[in-house]
């Protein structure tokens, strides 16, 4: 990286004298608008202030464009005051000058349109109504992060096509294109043009639809043709920061959300898109191409702070890549302000803290230098000066007593930004010199055709892609499209043929392949990531379940990118966190539809369960650490759904439901496994007069929120069986009644079944009074005296039933319900808790039945032994039932295999109810 040499020429800063009168252009305005300095209010300029400052220099007699040119020059002197003896903050330098952009666009829209309306009366819609014009604002604009010397890249998009209204006497009608062409063209020549007092902003129209060949103004619905047909890959980036800018009158109007509507779509995908990261290499390699030309033979050039290699550029790119990638399922990540963006992009674990913080400081650090580069003579440059006293002078402002420190520090930033762009494309610091930076495939031999690629293949996997020949779906790709699917099979055909994935694995990834083929963003993930491509290999040839959870949510495979995917666990608060920044995200830009928010929680359900297979089936978490943390992602939702249906409940009487969820079974265990149902009671504790009514109507929309099957797929089916009265009784219950039918209070109460149940029943969420109040009811049921013999007949005949139902084949071993198997265990384990926790109240807590088990035998329930070893074969049966269904195999097994855990828990049957009749 060339720099200017640290010459000992640098002169020293001369005591007593301001720092930016160093300034050329500082001078210049001095010299030329000495007497109008005073009309700017003290202060950093705002656009309170420049308002005034504008009026003021109106009332001076000056026309509008003079005004507004005017102000910019005041604007300009005190910035660079400011800054260069002040060291004012990047923030207030950007804030300004987008405010002053804002101001100048929002003056000269209204004159233009007022002097048009006037010749041809205002624009008509369908229905007569006006029409709005909306100034766009792309890239630092629309960021509001424009630099002192900023051209401002603009759209204008108006609302309707038709004509104007005319004069009363019918003369002076036009199209409402031509008067919006007209409109352009005036607010140009306020803005752009260069006066006496110079030019407000120098104006680009270039990222307009067909660029410099298209219309200077597009109505909505051509920009949505434009953008659904034509719009290409590296526009979604120049979209990606868009916003309304101007005229202030119309921002937040519905036109403005149509319009957003339009835009949202083009730049941000509903899958992950990482298409795009050939279209980001082929827009950098253009510039660099282009910088290197500009460079040639001016190796000054080389210091661009901006478009030189480490530059401004790449990280903007950097953070763009991301957002673009995935901000189409993560809305938090849609941010526009570079700085706010990396935040964004670190917090989603996408970045680490560190290196977002480093970035960070290096933008805020080139951000700085180029505008000191600019102030200098008011040019639109971003290379480092050549005259020494001026590189000097941006050390001295940037707080460096020499160049020498300064050069030493911008290299230490450029060097850093250049690494971690170029491990984001692929490539590395030496393929990108000279220019070029083309990744992991500039030079990749082209891909081969069919009938040669499956030459290549292994017999059976060469068997399986032969039937693509006539796959319409493979016939249909685009070119790029097949090139990649074809470089992926031959990646997955060499590393079967090195013995890395089974052929089951190779064949489960053609069936996995084949319905999404029309998903190019998955081929595009897959070749841009090959530990993603190998480790989905090896989760389609570990089991079946995964293999058909990745074929039904195939957008989970973006959680194989992060390094951290196995080494974490399942965290409620981030989990919370992040949804509640998704969808705050959502209410900011008015997309926090009903089937927007829904989608968004299946997504982020099915990204916690793949993370959680994904550790299972790496053998990373044991089978309960599995349970516990689909546990708590059950636990989870069920708060988060209820908490957003009840603030878009329409008829809710108060803000927080007095309202609770109790968990039973697995849920209630904490035992949840893979597509577990959720066995669950609603109850309430309100005095409103309309109580019953509300909490009904919420429940029902509770309920459909997690069961309704939308194109994300659904969360969790709902079984509310176990309520009072079960199918036949109210979906949600008082609480005061559901605890009277518990206790058995009255004619209608509950059966010893459902106290078995009771033992397991957890608080999942609600208030805390109710749960205070539920936990005293539990401990009341499961301590109520009993008759031990009558208990143990009932429970005793219930298991008999039990197993009647679930027969297993001769010589096979059923883990759950065979004799001696992990029912046996369970009704053990509800048998003692409900016949003896009012003597030991040890066995009250609903800590699960391995921890039951244990305490039963440490109180002396149990032999000595006997509970310790029930409680091992239970947790060995509970494995060997995970496993098989895992693969969807059965979990009647051979006896042999499970034979000390049966003859362990057919002990614990004879300990606790005697041998079997």
């Amino acid at each position: 990286m060339q720099t200017p040499s640290a010459d000992p020429r640098c002169a020293p800063r001369v005591p007593g004298v301001a720092l930016a009168e160093h300034s050329r252009f500082f001078q210049r305005l001095h010299r030329r608008y000495e007497a109008d300095l005073h009309l700017l209010p003290p202060g950093v300029p705002v656009l309170a202030t420049m308002q005034q400052a504008c009026d003021a220099l109106l009332a001076r007699g000056l026309d509008t464009g003079a005004a507004l040119r005017v102000l910019r020059q005041l604007v300009m002197e005190r910035l660079i005051a400011l800054d260069c003896d002040s060291d004012l903050p990047l923030a207030d330098v950007t804030r300004a000058v987008t405010e002053l952009a804002e101001l100048a666009l929002d003056r000269a829209c209204t004159h233009a349109r007022r002097e048009l309306d006037e010749r041809h009366g205002a624009p008509c819609g369908p229905q007569g109504q006006p029409v709005e014009l909306w100034i766009i604002g792309m890239g630092k604009l629309g960021a509001r992060e424009l630099n002192v010397s900023s051209d401002i890249d603009l759209i204008y998009v108006y609302e309707h096509d038709g004509e104007t209204a005319g004069m009363p006497d019918g003369r002076g009608r036009i199209s409402s294109h031509e008067y919006f062409a007209r409109a352009v063209k005036a607010i140009y020549s306020l803005v752009g043009d260069t006066t006496e007092h110079g030019f407000v902003f120098r104006v680009d129209l270039a990222l307009r639809p067909n660029g410099n060949s298209g219309p200077p103004a597009v109505s909505l619905a051509g920009l949505e043709e434009y953008l659904q047909v034509q719009g290409r890959e590296w526009e979604r980036f120049a979209w990606l920061k868009s916003r309304v800018v101007a005229p202030r009158g119309c921002i937040g109007t519905p036109g403005v959300q149509a319009l957003r509507g339009v835009v949202l779509p083009f730049v941000f995908r509903r899958y992950l898109d990482y298409s795009v990261f050939d279209a980001l290499r082929s827009l950098h390699r253009q510039i660099r191409d282009h910088a290197a030309k500009r460079s040639a033979g001016h190796p000054e050039r080389a210091n661009d702070v901006k478009l030189s290699r480490g530059g401004i550029r790449e990280i903007e790119f950097t953070v763009q890549l991301l957002q673009v990638v995935r901000g189409g399922q993560f809305p938090e990540l849609r941010r526009r302000p570079t700085l706010d963006a990396l935040q964004r992009v670190a917090q989603a674990g996408l970045m680490p803290q560190e290196t977002a913080d480093a970035m960070a400081r290096a933008y805020v650090f080139l951000r700085r230098v180029e505008h000191r580069i600019q102030y200098l003579d008011d040019q639109q440059t971003h290379v480092l000066p050549t005259r020494d006293d001026d590189l000097a002078w941006i050390a001295y402002t940037m707080g460096y007593s020499d160049c020498c420190a300064f050069l030493h520090e911008l290299d230490a930033h450029r060097e850093l930004v250049a690494q971690e762009f170029d491990t984001l494309l692929g490539g590395s610091k030496k393929q990108c010199n000279g220019g070029g930076c083309g990744g992991p495939r500039a030079s990749a031999p082209p891909p081969p055709e069919l009938e040669s690629l499956l030459e290549q293949l292994p017999p059976g996997f060469r068997e399986r892609v032969a039937e693509w020949r006539t796959h319409a779906r493979v016939q249909g790709l685009r070119d790029e499209a097949r090139a990649r699917l074809f470089r992926l099979v031959q990646r997955t055909a060499q590393w079967l043929t090195e013995g890395r994935v089974t052929e089951e694995a190779a064949l489960r990834f053609a069936n996995w392949l084949e319905p999404l083929l029309r998903r190019e963003s998955y081929l595009a993930l897959l070749l841009e990531r090959p530990s993603v491509h190998e480790q989905l290999l090896h989760l389609l040839g570990a089991a079946k379940w995964p293999a058909r959870y990745l074929l039904q949510h195939p957008g989970v495979i973006d959680e194989l990118v992060g390094d951290s995917l196995l080494s974490e666990r399942f965290v409620v608060a981030d989990f919370e966190r992040e949804l509640g920044m998704r969808r705050a995200s959502l209410q900011s830009t008015g997309e926090d539809d009903d089937e927007t928010l829904l989608n968004l929680l299946r997504r982020a359900q099915h990204a916690e369960t793949f993370r959680t297979l994904a550790r299972d089936v790496e053998r990373r978490i044991t089978v309960e650490q599995v349970a516990d943390d689909l546990s708590a992602l059950a636990d989870s939702v069920l708060r988060i759904t209820a908490q957003w249906c009840w603030s878009r409940l329409k008829n809710r009487h108060r803000e927080t439901p007095q309202f609770a969820i109790i968990g039973y079974g697995k849920l209630g265990g904490k035992e949840l496994g893979y597509g577990s149902d959720l066995d669950i009671v609603f109850v309430f504790d309100d005095d409103d007069e309309n109580a019953p009514e509300v909490y009904a109507g919420f429940v029902r929309k509770l309920i459909n929120w997690l069961t309704v099957k939308t194109g994300e797929g659904d969360l969790y089916e709902i079984d509310t069986a176990l309520r009072p009265n079960g199918n036949s009784g109210l979906l949600v219950t008082s609480f005061e009644a559901y605890a009277n039918y518990q206790q058995r209070r009255g004619s209608n109460t509950a059966w010893t079944w459902e106290h078995q149940a009771m033992t397991r029943a957890r608080f999942v969420m609600g208030t805390e009074p109710l749960r205070q109040r539920f936990d005293a009811v539990r401990e009341a049921v499961i301590t109520s005296e009993r008759d031990p013999a009558a208990l143990r007949e009932e429970i005793v005949g219930m298991r008999e039933r039990v197993r009647s139902a679930h027969p297993a084949p001769e010589g096979r071993f059923d883990v759950k319900h065979s004799p001696g198997g992990m029912v046996d265990a369970e009704f053990a384990v509800q048998y003692l808790v409900l016949s003896q926790s009012a003597a030991h109240p040890e066995l009250v807590a609903n800590v699960g039945n391995i921890a039951l088990l244990q305490r039963a035998e440490q109180v002396g329930l149990l032999p000595p032994g006997v509970g310790m070893a029930a409680a091992d074969a239970y947790r060995e049966l509970r494995r060997v039932q995970h496993r098989a269904r895992l693969d969807e195999a059965p979990t009647q097994v051979a006896l042999a295999t499970v034979q000390a855990e049966r003859d362990a828990v057919m002990a614990l049957w004879v300990a606790v109810f005697g041998p079997r009749g």
